[in-house]
């Protein structure tokens, strides 16, 4: 029950103005202000931006514990003081031992028996043994994709920091085991646990007597604290062998799903080539597949064809031409994003292809469908921290459980919520995403990195991102467009009002959007309806310019901006 003391914030109101934060020596851009301060605590200790970040996810892990954690997968994009434009992917895959035809029959063998069974989650699912018409879950153990983000943490600081994992750690396992006040947006997520939680490994883990905390009220997760000191200590592989390797599998084979030993112990941290297009001047960089940043590029690429950018801020006509922009790109990204080990990806990122795509735009909504079915992936929660530092690094380091706690189940005793990853394969064998041994599934987190100078003697680069399943691609191209074409602040860039393109088909926009525009772009075709401001997504950005460091926060999230 909340207190007096404590009331419930309105969500949905804006009544308070920031200022863009500037720095010398090291800025950290968040959805929580703890765990900011974390990142902090790590550059004035001597680490740099990368230590930074991997200590801001793993504290987020404690303080936002619903979109984020070791059970996740974690990516990062990011510019080295040297010069190098990189990217980090530590995303696992599917079971080996699940196939479409295991899946199903464990499925059938499970239904009406298990509260992660579709049925019992609202789904309408034909599950005789005579069909082939079961959808994959999108809760319990079959959604649950090898988990990346440990070896993925490890691996950012071994390569590119100045600390040690433990050292990243510290502030996370001191939030975890002494305890922290809840933020107020969090508070509101954390209360779909409620609800989420039949089992009774995550009720004692993250309910107290069956309810999820209050804003401001004090919170521990001793189990989680004691995993993340296992992992300080010991390493990553404390994660993927031993005790809690056990508890993970424990968990999930007890529960009908396959993930295994062998797949936790094979899995493997990447390095990949960073995907970038050219937009306006600057250089817009983005994860390639299995990763949705072509998408972002693509949307990028038509928008510049058709000279979006140009229309005025305020405009109607700004919000049909990008949303157009967006429909194709979704169209496309849908249709052929897949794990690039298992299928070729067309060059949805080039001026040529957008060229194509951008001929039958006009001046009214067009109807173009928004991809495949069943991606489960609209939306999704998710967190991510930028990071500037004074050496001249920029991190955009994004880590997710995908859904609210995941897949719902967490590890016996460790305090580790799984994820859902798993719930964007299909179990239709000619799908995109089909499900497959050791398969990637198709990814939503997209950090990203722009150099606003490319063609110029002139050292200006920005990590960044805007969180929330589909709305993350959409994110990063209104907040380009703010910062390139109307030369806005970093904070005012990521404070204007923002506009979705859904599945369904229709264009959502936040209420404070003013000047009838909703009603103007009713007329221009859209199915316009009104969306609450956490649909919207979370945005984060960190910038150094000349050695000028500046960042910005999400405004619709608890979080803040730390510098020193």
């Amino acid at each position: 029950m909340v207190s007096e003391h404590m009331p419930n914030p309105d969500l949905d109101r804006f009544t308070s103005r920031r200022s863009t934060v500037y720095a010398n020596d090291g800025i950290v851009a968040t959805s929580q202000p703890l765990a900011a301060e974390a990142g902090v605590e790590l550059l004035r200790s001597g680490g740099n931006a990368f230590d930074a970040a991997v200590a801001v996810a793993a504290a987020l892990n404690v303080v936002e514990p619903m979109s984020t954690g070791l059970g996740g997968d974690t990516f990062a994009l990011y510019r080295t003081a040297d010069g190098e434009v990189g990217s980090m992917r530590a995303c696992g895959g599917a079971p080996a031992d699940a196939t479409i035809e295991n899946v199903r029959q464990s499925v059938r063998d499970h239904e009406q028996s298990a509260s992660w069974y579709p049925e019992n989650r609202g789904y309408a699912v034909d599950s005789s043994d005579d069909s082939d018409d079961i959808s994959m879950p999108f809760l319990g153990p079959h959604a649950v994709t090898v988990p990346g983000s440990a070896r993925g943490w490890e691996a950012t600081v071994e390569r590119y920091g100045q600390r040690s994992l433990g050292d990243a750690l510290q502030p996370a396992i001191r939030y975890a085991t002494e305890g922290y006040p809840v933020s107020e947006v969090i508070a509101h997520e954390w209360q779909a646990a409620e609800e989420l939680f039949t089992d009774s490994h995550a009720v004692d883990a993250y309910l107290n007597d069956g309810a999820a905390p209050a804003a401001g009220e004090q919170i521990r997760l001793p189990r989680l604290g004691e995993s993340l000191a296992t992992i300080a200590e010991r390493g990553a592989d404390a994660f993927y062998e031993g005790e809690i390797a056990d508890a993970i599998v424990d968990e999930i084979q007890g529960k009908g799903g396959f993930l295994s030993h062998a797949d936790l112990a094979e899995f493997e941290v990447e390095f990949p080539e960073p995907v970038s297009t050219r937009y306006h001047g600057t250089e817009v960089y983005e994860l390639p597949p299995n990763n949705q940043g072509l998408i972002a590029l693509e949307a990028l690429n038509i928008a510049e064809e058709i000279d979006a950018g140009a229309e005025p801020l305020e405009s109607p006509e700004r919000v049909h031409y990008f949303a157009e922009a967006m429909k194709r790109a979704f169209h496309d990204g849908h249709r052929y994003i897949t794990d690039p080990n298992h299928e070729d990806v067309p060059p949805l990122a080039s001026q040529q292809w957008a060229t194509r795509r951008a001929t039958d735009i006009g001046s009214i909504a067009s109807d173009v469908s928004f991809g495949v079915p069943d991606s489960h992936a609209e939306d999704a929660d998710t967190v991510l921290v930028s990071v500037a530092d004074g050496e001249g690094n920029v991190v955009s380091l994004i880590n997710s459980l995908f859904a609210g706690f995941g897949s719902s189940l967490v590890a016996n005793g460790t305090g580790i919520a799984l994820q859902n990853r798993g719930a964007s394969f299909s179990l239709d064998p000619d799908h995109p995403n089909s499900l497959e041994p050791g398969k990637r599934p198709f990814h939503t987190l997209i950090p990203g990195v722009v150099d606003f100078a490319p063609e110029e003697s002139k050292d200006d680069w920005a990590a960044f991102g805007v969180m929330g399943g589909f709305m993350q691609p959409q994110g990063h191209v209104q907040v380009i467009s703010n910062l390139v074409d109307h030369d806005l602040p970093l904070q005012a860039a990521l404070d204007r009002p923002r506009w979705r393109y859904r599945e369904d088909g229709s264009l959502a926009v936040e209420g404070r959007i003013g000047g009838h525009l909703a009603t103007k772009l009713a007329r221009m075709g859209h199915d316009v309806r009104i969306d609450t401001p956490t649909q919207f997504g979370g945005a984060q950005i960190a910038r150094n310019n000349e050695g000028t460091l500046s960042g910005a926060t999400e405004p619709r999230k608890d979080g803040t901006v730390a510098g020193y």
